[in-house]
């Protein structure tokens, strides 16, 4: 059904951008997109570190220049000092999406008690081309994973309604709900 939709997945650690520490947030993210998604896409990846410009430069230019219809970041949700990723998120976005944060929050408290202490957000970022959906997600690959889990039957109708790519998932994985046609 046209196009492949772009997704970028960005991992935001000053660790593993130095190369100091092993990337696993990112590949989670495209182990849990390639097993659930079915539709064509053409995944957009980088690793960068925590720094609320870059951060902020790299999803406008994700969403704005590569048209992007999702955008996923793993890392840089925390209460630590420098992490800034819903900041750069909310900072980038027009419209917040609170209802994914709050969600992927109460998911994780059922599995680890520290789960409140992540700060994950999700939003909408419009551009001429259409629009981009922004999640946030923890560092943890168990945690991406479960968040993912709980999200993502969502997922692909939002992006239908902010006029991105059509994205299927697999129903033995995820269903995709989307109203049905009268």
């Amino acid at each position: 059904m046209g196009s492949a939709t772009k997704i970028g997945v960005v991992t935001v650690s000053d660790r593993a951008s130095r190369g100091e520490y092993e990337d696993r947030g990112g590949p989670a993210v495209i182990d849990y997109l390639s097993a659930t998604v079915t539709s064509e896409t053409h995944l957009i990846t980088s690793v960068i570190p925590d720094e609320l410009g870059l951060i902020e430069s790299t999803l406008v230019g994700l969403c704005d220049d590569e048209n992007c219809n999702l955008v996923i970041t793993t890392g840089g949700t925390g209460p630590a000092i420098r992490d800034v990723t819903p900041e750069a998120t909310e900072n980038v976005c027009d419209k917040m999406m609170p209802g994914f944060g709050e969600l992927m929050r109460q998911v994780s408290l059922t599995k680890v008690p520290t789960a409140i202490l992540s700060r994950q957000v999700a939003g909408i970022r419009s551009s001429e081309t259409g629009g981009a959906l922004i999640i946030n997600l923890p560092g943890s690959p168990k945690a991406i994973a479960e968040c993912l889990d709980a999200v993502f039957a969502a997922v692909p109708y939002c992006v239908d309604l902010i006029g991105g790519g059509f994205l299927e998932t697999d129903p033995d994985r995820i269903v995709a709900f989307r109203p049905k046609q009268k």
